[in-house]
């Protein structure tokens, strides 16, 4: 099963719809940020930069961090939305909406 560590925030909620459409079972644990709870040592453990989402895959006993590698993490575990032959293509456009499109969105 993955636990899913999230807030209510967008990156929180790429994670969940992620797991939603690929199938699979998971709980999620909230983590307070308005009350500081990612700075708790046990959350950094798992998250270094005291960031959500994280995961846990607790099937192998994985933690994953940053929802970009979270869902590159998901698509390869589950075979789906992330085909070999097109990952540079699918690369890019994360990583445009991780750096560009993401961050302005939220600033605005």
């Amino acid at each position: 099963m993955i636990e899913l560590f999230a807030a209510n925030t967008p990156n929180g909620w790429k994670i969940s719809i992620m797991l939603e459409e690929i199938g699979y079972e998971y709980k999620t644990t909230p983590v307070d940020i308005k009350n500081d709870e990612q700075f708790k040592t046990e959350f950094i453990k798992i998250s270094p930069f005291s960031k959500i989402p994280v995961i846990t895959d607790h099937e192998n006993n994985k933690s994953i961090f940053e929802s970009g590698a979270i869902l590159m993490y998901l698509g390869e575990k589950s075979g789906k939305f992330y085909d070999q032959s097109d990952r540079l293509k699918i690369n890019q456009w994360l990583m445009a909406q991780m750096g560009t499109i993401g961050p302005m969105i939220g600033q605005h």
